[in-house]
């Protein structure tokens, strides 16, 4: 018998078994019993399609309960993914993170395996469970970090609905790794894209705004002249909208200005595509590396600026609770890191001549 049911999806194990799952999108997989046809099978199907046998989430404060067989790690995944504690991150944040997840439960418990690590119920979640995680992308570390990171978070979320007793992601280090992140733009490079990129340009604009503001690419899309008011800029960051939501304020420079004026903007963003819209940070990622690769600089990005800007402010003296205004940073973690790199170079610089002995040439 062949049943065309929407989100219906069979298989065979390795045992030569069938199986039947009702997978629909933004839920948990849920498997039916069999056989086809019968009513059990039918009563599960359409309970699992309207998401009727999905657990409701624990309040807080009430006793544990036996755990029923949706509250898989999949599930507890759906839970936290559409809980608040899973939409702190910015929507493509959130995308990321979804994706990292579903990778690691779309993976076998082990090699050979035809049992799915997101159909491990969730009490059965044990560290070397994490530690097959982490491992599979041991050659990738950031990747491997990653899913670390993020299956703290789901477990954390576990912990305090009560359906776990304790975190056991916790206790697996992350593999240390190097951090090269984007290359720095010297003051040579930013001369030589103003060469190639004159004033008039998208491609200029896209410059300036970034780098005389230390924005964001995903902010410095999303300015405009509404943002602007008695000279100075004032945005939230899109980053931080879900967390801090602080409020930047920052004086809009004459240079910057100048730029402004003397190019083509958008109704609502300075920067606009063609078609006069405001452009995703993505696109313009993209479109501004083409624009790096036309002025021969290949190895620089749009985030490379904002770098260059904090080095540019930590080497002309700026303090750490001025970085920290100007950045929007909130802790003052990265601001101390290009202060003292700032600091090495003029201590080095002021110094070094006492390495040369008295009275040698």
């Amino acid at each position: 018998m062949e049943f065309h049911l929407p989100y219906l999806m069979c298989d065979v194990d390795r045992h030569g078994n069938a199986r039947a799952y009702v997978r629909k999108r933004g839920q948990p997989k849920v498997r039916l019993p069999l056989p086809f046809g019968s009513p059990e099978f039918l009563d599960a199907y359409k309970a699992a399609v309207a998401g009727e046998n999905l657990p409701a989430l624990k309040p807080k404060g009430a006793p544990a309960i036996a755990s029923r067989a949706t509250d898989t790690l999949r599930h507890v995944v759906h839970l936290f993914e559409n809980a608040p504690e899973g939409k702190t991150l910015t929507e493509r944040g959130q995308h990321v993170r979804h994706l990292i997840l579903q990778g690691c439960l779309d993976e076998p418990t082990k090699p050979g395996s035809d049992v799915f690590l997101g159909e491990c119920p969730i009490e059965k979640v044990t560290i070397d469970l994490i530690r097959v995680m982490r491992d599979r992308k041991a050659d990738k570390k950031a990747a491997s970090a990653n899913r670390v990171k993020y299956m703290r978070q789901v477990l954390d979320f576990a912990v305090e609905r009560r359906l776990l007793d304790r975190n056991v992601a916790r206790d697996l280090k992350i593999i240390p790794y190097k951090k090269e992140g984007f290359h720095t733009w010297t003051e040579d490079e930013l001369l030589k894209f103003e060469a190639r990129h004159p004033i008039g340009t998208k491609a200029r604009l896209a410059m300036a705004i970034m780098a005389f503001t230390g924005m964001r690419r995903s902010d410095a899309c999303a300015l405009g002249p509404q943002h602007v008011k008695d000279g100075w800029l004032t945005f939230t960051p899109i980053k931080t909208k879900r967390t801090t939501g602080q409020v930047l304020t920052l004086p809009l420079l004459p240079c910057l200005r100048q730029v402004i004026d003397a190019s083509e903007i958008g109704a609502t963003s300075f920067l606009a595509t063609s078609r006069g819209a405001p452009f995703d940070p993505a696109v313009f990622g993209n479109w501004f590396r083409e624009r790096c690769d036309e002025a021969g600089l290949p190895h620089c990005t749009a985030h490379g600026l904002r770098k260059a800007g904090a080095v540019l402010a930590a080497d002309n003296g700026a303090t750490e609770k001025q970085m920290m205004a100007i950045f929007g940073w909130s802790s003052g973690d990265l601001a101390a890191y290009y202060s003292r790199k700032a600091s090495q170079k003029k201590l080095a610089g002021a110094a070094m001549h006492l390495l040369v002995p008295q009275g040698s040439l």
